[in-house]
């Protein structure tokens, strides 16, 4: 791994106020401070309504920052107006939570998948487009036939699947996944996890992986953030963490695992890929 890739500083997220009737609105991030660095895999961790997500989105600029400062790749990008913003965006990809709302549900897998290489300059007609994403299917255990389905004619594992596939065709430097395992059964989770580990170390990527599930940042992530109330309450390799937690409340998360012991080999157990009719 070099050195930091994306660099967060004090940054805070505060949503309302101002407005006909002022206001202080509700502070959301207070002051937090992150770096990924390239090629590591960062885990953000917390309960609900710890600022995550709210932090996730911040670093690719999806909701605007009221202090601080981000830095990608050198440049700071805290109030980058849109047109110098728009050329960072192929290399700052997110994959989201809910397949069936990120993915257009009128557009076939084709099209979902073709367009952004078209319109990023990444291939200069749709043949080449396509042949790029077969190459991906086939990498992601997917067949040919999706291609000509919608997203509603797919399981959840393979939306999932086409969610990270739109993500990787752009060759992106950075990558935030949002809870992207939280609604798949144990056997599709250890599939879509193992593909992103594989991903990571081939393409190099910097990847901020979002969760509430310890047993999941503890299989695929180098680092861990632990949130609470919009604060990093806790940060260190996750081995270390995991071992030996200084904060109370990241040892109460651990405490609510269900098993007394996290497995890390559960990963690597073979499951099937799903097949399609």
């Amino acid at each position: 791994m070099a050195g930091d890739l994306l660099v967060a500083k004090g940054i805070e997220v505060t949503y309302g106020g101002g407005g006909l009737f002022g206001g202080a609105g509700h502070k959301v991030l207070h002051g937090v401070d992150v770096s990924i660095k390239r090629g590591e895999t960062v885990g953000i961790v917390g309960e609900s309504g710890s600022g995550k997500t709210t932090l996730g989105r911040a670093l690719l600029r999806l909701v605007d920052v009221s202090s601080g400062e981000i830095l990608f790749d050198g440049t700071e990008i805290t109030h980058l107006p849109d047109n110098r913003m728009r050329p960072l965006r192929r290399r700052m990809q997110m994959i989201f939570q809910d397949p069936m709302a990120s993915l257009n549900p009128r557009h076939s897998v084709r099209r979902i998948l073709v367009e952004p290489l078209l319109l990023h300059g990444l291939e200069k007609n749709a043949g080449d487009a396509e042949a790029r994403v077969r190459r991906i299917l086939d990498r992601f255990a997917l067949p040919d036939v999706v291609l000509d389905r919608n997203p509603h004619e797919l399981s959840g594992g393979q939306r999932q699947r086409i969610g990270i596939a739109r993500a990787a065709l752009l060759e992106p430097d950075f990558v935030l996944a949002d809870e992207i395992v939280s609604g798949l059964d144990v056997s599709t989770q250890a599939q879509v996890l193992n593909l992103l580990k594989d991903l990571s170390r081939d393409l190099g990527l910097a990847m901020a992986f979002i969760s509430h599930d310890l047993s999941v940042i503890r299989a695929i992530c180098d680092r861990v953030y632990v949130m609470r109330f919009g604060k990093v309450v806790e940060e260190g390799p996750c081995d270390q963490v995991f071992a030996a937690p200084k904060s109370n409340y990241t040892r109460a998360l651990l405490d609510a695992i269900p098993l007394p012991e996290i497995d890390p080999e559960w990963l690597g157990r073979e499951t099937l890929v799903e097949d399609i009719q």
